[in-house]
């Protein structure tokens, strides 16, 4: 059984998950988390738990999904792992702090590991995770399924009622509902969880979110 606790994080309140089982490995998708407090919060609930984190996912490359990085490699000798599509945004994330977010970056993240590629496995403790290559809010969108649990990690891709922007660099409408269209033929049952907001259900938005169709 998976035990997915959410961290809401960063002005653009963006969820952080830890993933984990009995096992006590677990996954950290998204780290966002921006200030010391926020950081600190994550790393004591991963060691109170007792758990060996293994990997350090990001759905896309976007600032707000990786402000923890750096802290995360320095806990836990963990890089992050993103699609090469995003390696703009990784490997600039100061410039992309400026244009994207109106903010200055003053220190530095890792551009870590550029290698996530559809329908690869990301194993943890007794579980693993689908890669689902879903371009459109960025060129190397990426979402987790584990069919297994049926959970969907989603990222910017899909939102309760909603979608990701499409007008920043590398986003593309045409790809994005094609990524949708892909997503909807996973179970109606299928819990989401997105990189921002409540979770949801590919059933529920099916019925409720304009952009979903099968």
């Amino acid at each position: 059984m998976l035990k997915i606790q959410t961290f809401e994080v960063n002005p653009l309140q963006e969820n952080c998950y830890v993933v984990s089982d009995e096992a006590k490995e677990c996954v950290i998708i998204d780290c966002g988390a921006l200030t010391e407090s926020e950081q600190n919060s994550i790393i004591e609930y991963i060691k109170a738990e007792g758990l060996t984190p293994v990997h350090n996912l990001g759905t896309h490359g976007h600032l707000d999904h990786h402000f923890g990085d750096a802290t995360l490699l320095a806990t836990f000798n963990l890089q992050p792992e993103v699609s090469e599509g995003d390696a703009v945004f990784m490997n600039n994330p100061k410039q992309a702090a400026a244009q994207m977010l109106g903010m200055q970056l003053d220190y530095d993240l890792p551009a870590g590991e550029l290698q996530l590629a559809d329908k690869q496995i990301i194993s943890f403790g007794s579980h693993s995770l689908k890669v689902m290559h879903t371009p459109g809010h960025s060129g190397g969108s990426v979402c987790f399924y584990c069919a297994e649990e049926n959970v969907l990690f989603t990222g910017d891709t899909l939102f309760k009622g909603s979608i990701g922007r499409t007008d920043f660099p590398g986003g593309s409408m045409f790809q994005i509902i094609s990524s949708l269209r892909e997503l909807a033929q996973l179970p109606d049952t299928t819990i989401v969880y997105p990189g921002h907001g409540p979770q949801t259900s590919i059933g529920f938005e099916l019925a409720h979110n304009p952009y979903m169709d099968r």
